[in-house]
């Protein structure tokens, strides 16, 4: 028997126990993403391998990025009237201004400057299934704002400006897997999901994942790596290696069968001896592994029920106000621009800067860009506890002034501590910066989306704590990860540090 046929069989053994442990029958893409979740088995590229390719591309250097003045930037102009920056194609995106009303927080009213993209982007990726186990087609990606330049990305990440080929260039690789009407009965995820409210204005990407025929032939270029689930999860853990892109479209995935054959509880000790068992799975086994995936499950019980959350945010939506509307960027109050940025006068938040592009893998070889350069590290965090046994995470309802729809599910703890006064930092971050290493299941640096920030980093967390500690308050509810997926299956719910966040958990 052939290494084939035996992980073949191995695939095959555990889907067939999962089925009785996850009380399913039949077919499950679910299931097919837990399995991949769970193994580093790859015949073509270990997770070593994919670390020593992101390591060579970016020795390589053909990438580089320099600031220059924001009146020397290359087919840009501040506008005459209004001071807008804007791309003389009138596509990509402008930097516009944005003035806020609103009866929530210490500022009730403010003006800044803010990112105006209509387009909807496409954030896509591509699996196959081979040899019984889910690949997953991903690539490595410079970005100009990205720190270590190359990261790993989705198979296609493109404005409609890009794929449309607005700048001249080169076209988009795989696009026809996502655009082509013959390859739509293959989806399996496919969101519209919000960008960072604080520095958009109501921008939002298409999140879309497409499995293709197991024979289909799929030519793979330098640039293009077949990987497992497993694989992307342990490189997430490192600092800066899979970019905001592939984050948010990988945190659509559920790992739970939709249909269920009986109502009974999970058997936790009857899934550990399962997943321990089996040679495809691998070890150490992670034991938050079982507590999240039983916090997924919908027949494990939860402190509050679906249509009590769904309440408790539409009470909430109706009971605050935000009122915005994009101005003049020359209207702006309390920032200041110098030849080099505009920034704000106290030196919080961010500022805008200019950079000029040389690139030998991209579809343009050069090209000048405002981008958004973030002051301060930030902090992103989810507390978690377990109440009855059920790990449950705690969420706040958070508004940004580019939100769609006024609030969206956010992490416990979202927030870029140095814009904030000493002794007025937000809710729990004390409890997340202060909590003792044995509590801390990841901390780990991850980057923003590097197209638009500049070598922006935030540190990324989720904590364990003895449930006695933290009460909800307003904003603030605790919920199960079968919750947060439900909520991920409709628009503009979670927003994308929440979804950062999920992306990581085992």
């Amino acid at each position: 028997m052939n290494r084939d046929t035996t992980i073949c069989n191995q695939v095959d053994k555990l889907c067939q126990e999962l089925k009785s442990i996850f009380y399913f029958s039949g077919k499950s893409p679910e299931i097919d993403f837990y399995i991949s979740s769970l193994t580093e088995y790859n015949p073509f590229y270990s997770t070593e391998e994919i670390c020593q390719w992101l390591n060579e591309a970016n020795k390589k250097k053909l990438f580089e990025v320099e600031r220059i003045p924001l009146a020397e930037l290359r087919k840009w102009h501040f506008d005459r009237w209004s001071g807008d920056i804007t791309h003389e194609s009138r596509k990509f995106f402008s930097i516009r201004g944005l003035k806020v009303c609103t009866d929530s927080g210490p500022v009730k009213e403010w003006t800044q400057p803010i990112i105006d993209q209509p387009e909807t982007g496409l954030l896509g990726i591509l699996i196959k299934k081979i040899n019984g186990v889910l690949y997953f087609l991903m690539q490595i990606k410079a970005e100009p704002g990205n720190i270590n330049t190359f990261q790993l990305s989705p198979t296609v990440q493109a404005t409609r400006s890009n794929y449309m080929q607005v700048h001249g260039g080169k076209p988009t690789p795989y696009l026809k897997y996502f655009l082509d009407k013959k390859y739509r009965k293959g989806i399996l995820v496919d969101q519209l999901q919000s960008e960072q409210g604080a520095r958009f204005y109501r921008k939002r990407n298409r999140n879309i994942i497409i499995r293709v025929r197991d024979d289909e032939k799929t030519d793979v270029t330098s640039n293009f790596r077949w990987l497992t689930l497993g694989q992307i999860k342990k490189l997430v853990l490192k600092n800066n290696i899979v970019n905001m892109d592939a984050r948010s479209v990988l945190s659509n995935i559920s790992f739970v069968p939709k249909s269920n054959l009986s109502l009974l509880p999970i058997d936790d000790n009857n899934l550990k001896d399962c997943l321990e068992n089996s040679p495809i799975v691998s070890k150490p086994l992670d034991l938050l592994n079982i507590k999240t995936i039983l916090s997924s499950h919908s027949n494990t019980p939860a402190m509050h029920d679906f249509d009590y959350l769904i309440r408790q945010i539409s009470h909430e939506k109706f009971n605050c106000q935000l009122d915005t509307h994009l101005i003049p960027l020359n209207e702006v109050q309390s920032w200041n621009r110098t030849p080099f940025k505009i920034s704000h006068l106290a030196g919080n938040f961010f500022s805008v800067i200019g950079v000029r592009v040389f690139a030998d893998n991209r579809e343009v070889s050069s090209w000048d860009q405002p981008i958004i350069e973030q002051t301060d590290p930030g902090i992103v965090g989810f507390i978690a506890s377990e109440f009855n046994n059920v790990m449950h995470f705690l969420v706040q309802l958070k508004m940004e002034s580019g939100n769609m729809d006024l609030l969206e599910i956010a992490p416990t703890v979202q927030c870029i501590t140095g814009s904030y006064k000493k002794g007025k930092s937000p809710p729990f971050s004390k409890e997340v910066l202060n909590n003792t290493q044995n509590n801390i299941i990841f901390d780990t640096m991850q980057s923003e989306e590097g197209g638009r920030f500049f070598l922006e980093e935030n540190r990324n967390m989720l904590l364990l704590i003895n449930n006695q500690q933290i009460k909800e308050k307003s904003r603030y509810l605790w919920m199960t990860m079968n919750q947060l997926k439900l909520f991920l299956k409709f628009n503009n719910f979670l927003n994308i540090e929440a979804r950062s966040l999920l992306s990581i958990i085992p």
